[in-house]
Formats: C-alpha cells, structure tokens, sequence
C-alpha cells in the first residue's frame, strides 16, 4: 500500500511538471505570437527556447524578451520627435534647428535624398547646411583639443558618456568641468547607470557636484532586482556626446576613458574615432542632449538651443540621428541598409561588434553581388566571445558574395565609421549589432561632404593597413566544431 501511495505521488508530480512544463509554453508562445515587431527569426528562437527549456526559457523571456522601459520611465521619455514638439512647442529656434523637408531637394544630391528622408523620419531632424568637421588624428588629440575647448567655454558645457572612468582622461575631463563650473559656465554632466556605475560611486563624481557640475545617471541600476522585474537591465544609453556653448559637439565611437582602457585592459589599446563638428547641426546634437536631460533630471531653465550657431561659409549637409527603444523600432537596420542600398562604387565599414539582423546581410551581399566595392574592418580579438563567434557565423555567406573582411590586429578597434562612394558617411555611437538596433539609445550623424567622407575613408584604410585580410579558404578550413560553435551562438543571438 505505501508502495502504490509513492507511485501515485510520483505520478502526481510528473503530470504537474507536465502541466506546468505545457502551461508555460502555451503561455510564452501566445505572447511571442501575439507580438507583431519581432522578426521571425527572432519570433522561432523564443519559440525553441520555450520547447526545449520552458522554466528557462519563461525566466530569460521575462528578463530579456522584450526591449521595454519600466512603466516609471516609459511615462517620461517619450519619442524625440515628441519631446520637441511638446516640450519646446513656439520655439523658433527649435524649428529652424530640425531643418526643413522642402530643403532636402536643395541641400542633398539626388542619388542621397531618399536616405536623407529616411534618416529624417526616424526622429524629425532635417538634413542642413552650413556645417564644418575635422576628424581628430587619435584619441590623444581627440583628447587635448576637448579639454581646450571645454575651458574655453562661457556660458554651457553638456556631455553624456556611456563609460566614464576614473583614469587619467576620465579625471581630466572631470577637472574641466569643476574649472568651468567654477567661473560660471552652466555643465551638465549625464552617464549610463550601468557603463558608469564605478564613476556614480566614486569621490570624483562627488567633487563634480559639489563643485557646481549639475549630475544625473541615465537607467540607473541602485537597484537590479526592481529593475529586472520592471524592465531590462541591459537596455541601456550607449551615446556619446560632447556639447560646447551650443557651437561645437564630438560626435564619434570615443567614451570618456583612455584608450588603455583599464576595465578591459587586456584588449587594449581600443581604437576610437572622433569629428569636431561646428554649424547648425550642433543644435540637433543639443536637442537630443536635451530629450535625454530634461527627461530624467528636469532642469526647467534649460533652453536648448537659445544660441543656435549661424551656418558655415561652404560648409556641408549634415543631420543628427538619434535612436532607441522609445523610437520606430527597426530604424537602425534599416538605415544602414538604404545606406547600402544606394552604394554604387565603394562601402567601407568599421564596427567593433558585427552581428548583423537579415536586413543588413542581405544589403551587404545583394551590394557586392552587383559589383559594390564592400569592405569589413572588424576586431580580430574582441572584448565579447559570444559576438566574435556570432560575427565570424556570417563569413563564409559574405566572402562567398564578394565581401572583403579585414580583421585588426593592434588593438581592439572600436571605430564605427560608414563611408559610401566618397561622398557620405555615417560616424557615431551604433555598432552593427542587435544591441544598437533594438536596445540602446545611439546618436550618430549623417553627412555629405567629399572632403570630410575622403578623411574618414583614409583613416578606415589605415585601418586595414593593420589587419588581416581574411580569405575565403581560411574560413572553409577551420575546423568543423569551430564552425558549429559559431553558428550555435548566431542561432542563440537573436533571444540575447
């Protein structure tokens, strides 16, 4: 009798975990269903997740599914485009800053107007004229002239950095600021809660405070649990932005630490890439600042764009591009792929991290297909093992279509650069990566100017210069587990 009475429990038990094993299923595949924004690769990853590892795969759902702010913080950030219109509604100034759509035909050539308008559409930021770069020759220099322009600063100084560090150029930055802060200048200083929690906690950003430098962390993390519970702890603020008196702004892949990057020290030296950037252009910077700011720390006095800088003598067409979880979702992708699409020539790209959705692999190999020039720089060692692998998953469909991949060597290049046709580029905060497409908050900034796109097409050839040209041959020799290794974790990228 106590026998059966253990075979009835045991049978009791295993049809509850059935149940249950059933029940969370159903209930991840209805809300994956349900869903009309994922793509269906995506869509058949959660789907086999859920299958194969149904407690597993509700957890990782519940923690990483959905690229969705807490409901605290989705009632305050609201998308770009809004934020202008509501928070600076009558401000001439504003206005003229976003550009005008019936300048496009005047300020664009034909053949780029259509990536123009959709770069625009994105967040409302017309291309316009007017505007100069200067693309600094290394981090050093990218360093000693920001720290000359931030003293010389008179009225405002604004910045936000994914990564701030207390090294040596994080320091100095910081010491800037409190000098500036000082003699009047209003600064504002904004970090990631997660890239810049060392700094958040550190002595130094109580000095930065306490020396009159208004402060303020962007998806803080003080508490994971609540976080985890309420939205995802790795959608986070990635951009990179410098401001100057609302007259100047950096734009490029450079966080405010030294190249040797001491957190990672290992992969070091990183290699970064920066534009100076003077001209109308700087006041869309500033609004973008602006959104960030004014919705996580208030600050009502701020005027965003009161001084709005007075176009260049022969200065070129530019526009900012902001994106993130609050904007139309699958924008990034598809800019770079009108980007692509429009390649007739030459398309050369520099990315950190390479994990493409199908959008932008399609683009790549239909460009080299018809007889694009295409060109990858990417790291040959890379801070991230499971985006190394992703990455390489996708070599032999790229080298089969006639892409050339250069890999660096000295150091991890971090540079996220796009030059098409010696004529436009892309430069700015976004990697080619399921990250920046769907989690993060990116700035970058689109331009048409031969002179500028000839200096970061250079800059991209030293680059190569550097690399290793991967061959089609090496692909198809590696060994069959590393192969299977890679595409294991492609197959895995779309659920991380």
């Amino acid at each position: 009798a106590q026998c059966r009475h253990h075979r009835h429990r045991r049978r009791a038990v295993t049809a509850f975990l059935l149940l249950l094993h059933i029940a969370l299923f159903v209930a991840l595949a209805a809300r994956v269903l349900l869903r009309n924004d994922l793509a269906p690769d995506v869509r058949m990853a959660w789907l086999m997740v859920g299958l194969l590892l149904p407690y597993v795969g509700a957890v990782l759902y519940f923690l990483l599914g959905e690229a969705a702010l807490s409901r605290g913080a989705a009632g305050r950030h609201l998308k770009l485009s809004d934020f202008v219109r509501q928070r600076l509604a009558g401000d001439e100034a504003a206005q003229r800053a976003l550009g005008s759509p019936a300048e496009i035909d005047a300020l664009i050539a034909p053949r780029w107007q259509g990536v123009s308008r959709y770069a625009a559409s994105i967040n409302g930021f017309q291309p316009v004229a007017g505007n100069r770069a200067e693309l600094m020759s290394d981090g050093d220099s990218a360093r000693a002239r920001l720290l000359a322009d931030l003293d010389a600063a008179e009225h405002e100084i604004n910045v936000l950095y994914y990564i701030w560090l207390g090294d040596h150029t994080g320091t100095e930055v910081a010491r800037a600021l409190m000098r500036a802060a000082r003699r009047g200048v209003t600064c504002r200083a904004l970090v990631d809660g997660l890239g810049s929690r060392a700094l958040t906690r550190s002595p130094l950003w109580r000095e930065m405070a306490a020396a009159g430098v208004r402060i303020s962390v962007a998806l803080p993390i003080d508490h994971p649990l609540k976080v985890m519970l309420t939205s995802r702890i790795d959608l986070r603020n990635h951009r990179k932005i410098t401001l100057i008196d609302g007259r100047v702004t950096y734009v490029g892949s450079q966080n405010c630490a030294d190249a040797a990057f001491r957190v990672k020290a290992k992969y070091a030296p990183w290699v970064d890439i920066m534009l100076r950037v003077e001209g109308p252009v700087v006041a869309q910077a500033q609004l973008l600042f602006a959104c960030d700011w004014m919705q996580i720390a208030g600050d009502a006095d701020f005027a965003p764009v009161a001084r709005p800088p007075a176009p260049l003598a022969g200065g070129f067409a530019a526009q900012v591009v902001g994106d993130g979880p609050t904007e139309r979702r699958r924008s990034t992708p598809q800019l770079f792929a009108t980007l692509i699409a429009n390649a007739r020539t030459r398309l050369t790209i520099s990315t950190p991290y390479f994990v493409p959705d199908a959008t932008v692999l399609e683009a790549l190999c239909a460009a080299a297909w018809r007889g694009v020039r295409v060109t990858l720089i990417l790291p040959r060692r890379n801070d991230s093992w499971i985006v190394a692998g992703a990455s390489r998953s996708t070599y032999d469909r790229l080298l089969s279509a006639g892409v050339a991949i250069h890999e660096y060597r000295h150091g991890l290049l971090h540079a996220k650069t796009l030059t098409v046709d010696d004529a436009v580029t892309l430069i700015g905060s976004a990697n080619l990566d399921l990250r920046s497409f769907d989690l993060n908050f990116e700035n970058n900034l689109l331009l048409q100017d031969a002179a500028t796109t000839a200096a970061v097409l250079a800059r991209q050839q030293h680059y190569m210069a550097q690399s290793v040209l991967v061959t089609l041959q090496d692909v198809r020799g590696w060994p069959w587990w590393r192969r299977m290794w890679n595409n294991a974790l492609a197959t895995a990228g779309p659920v991380l």
